[in-house]
């Protein structure tokens, strides 16, 4: 599908093979910044197998790279068949360059930028192509109005709100196509699901827990046998060592 900002490309092989897109003006936001590291984690866990899947953030994200009036600079974004490395290097996702918009994006709401993600934010990304926009705010709605909200590209080029369920315990829920994922707020916290579990997927702080329980298992299943080597070895030598006296002392087995 072609978009309006889509049409409105530039020759990605004018641009020199060092450029370099500006960082974006950082909020001093250690809340936020937590909550998308998580976010960005447990994806790049999820999708670790993969080569042609980028997992990042915190760049800017333009059709044109040298229009500085293209601000947008999500706070996480996804995309699939795509170069990573490549993206990476350009510190930043340059649509033209790259052949196709994200799939994905998520912004975390701080006290400055629950408007312009609902407005300035979702036509922008709206234009642009993106699959999926998704909105999380850690308060609970106090600064977004709800604590999660996601809309899906449709056909036409218009946002399509996706639809967000609350279950008994107050969280919310919702249902990522692209990612093939469920999210849920959970008391502040963004996690993500497999469509039929009840679990969440492990975060890097959990995958390292339970690398290290399935290490000191392996470690405990080695010791163990060592120790039965260990004893079998001794009553061998044991058994050898009371054959010797045996023959020894003249007495046949």
């Amino acid at each position: 599908m072609t978009t309006e900002r889509q049409s409105q490309t530039v020759e990605a092989a004018a641009l020199p093979p060092d450029y370099i897109l500006p960082d974006p003006p950082r909020i001093i936001d250690m809340m936020r910044s937590d909550l998308t590291l998580t976010m960005s984690s447990v994806l790049k866990i999820h999708f670790g197998r993969r080569k042609d899947v980028l997992v990042a953030g915190y760049g800017y994200l333009r059709q044109d790279p040298m229009d500085e009036s293209e601000r947008f600079a999500p706070n996480v974004v996804v995309a699939f068949g795509v170069d990573p490395k490549a993206i990476i290097s350009r510190n930043g996702y340059i649509i033209s360059e790259v052949g196709k918009p994200p799939d994905f994006i998520m912004e975390v709401a701080t006290r400055f930028s629950a408007t312009p993600d609902f407005a300035d934010k979702r036509e922008g990304y709206r234009r642009y192509g993106v699959g999926e926009y998704w909105r999380f705010d850690e308060t609970g709605g106090a600064r977004n109005g709800v604590p999660l909200a996601g809309d899906a590209l449709a056909n036409g080029g218009a946002y399509i709100p996706i639809p967000i369920i609350r279950d008994e315990d107050f969280r919310h829920w919702g249902y990522s196509e692209v990612l093939g994922l469920r999210l849920c707020w959970d008391n502040g916290i963004l996690r993500f699901s497999y469509p039929k579990s009840d679990g969440f997927l492990p975060d890097q702080a959990e995958t390292k827990r339970e690398s290290d329980q399935a290490k000191r298992e392996r470690d405990a299943a080695r010791v163990e046998r060592d120790t039965a080597i260990a004893e079998r070895d001794e009553l061998a030598d044991e058994n050898e060592r009371l054959r010797a006296r045996l023959r020894q002392a003249g007495i046949e087995e």
